[in-house]
């Protein structure tokens, strides 16, 4: 005697997988900031890279009592490297893009 197969012919089919939203591409950018001296003990960037998502790598730096001047490459989508450029404006750090050089690039 055969046995019966226990599947309904109806039975749902298994779902397919939702496609995953596809996540915007990541940009690098550096700059160049420069700290006012009652900003040089903030801990600026730390709060940047928390506050945004952003991955930030500091490049070069030079701190003295009078100002700090930092390189600063920060990883992420466009438009939080956009939000936390201003967000560093208001912290009363000037922002200005390193210009490479044709060797560095």
């Amino acid at each position: 005697m055969a046995a019966k197969s226990t599947k309904s012919p109806s039975a749902p089919k298994p779902a397919k997988a939702k496609a995953k939203a596809k996540a915007p591409a990541k940009s690098t950018a550096r700059f160049w900031l420069t700290y006012p001296p009652q900003r040089i003990k903030a801990p600026v960037i730390w709060q940047l890279g928390h506050q945004f998502q952003l991955i930030t790598s500091i490049r070069q730096a030079s701190v003295t009592d009078v100002v700090g001047i930092v390189c600063l490459e920060v990883e992420g989508d466009a438009a939080e490297i956009s939000a936390g450029v201003k967000w560093l404006k208001k912290q009363g750090v000037s922002v200005e893009p390193v210009e490479l050089s044709a060797v560095e690039s």
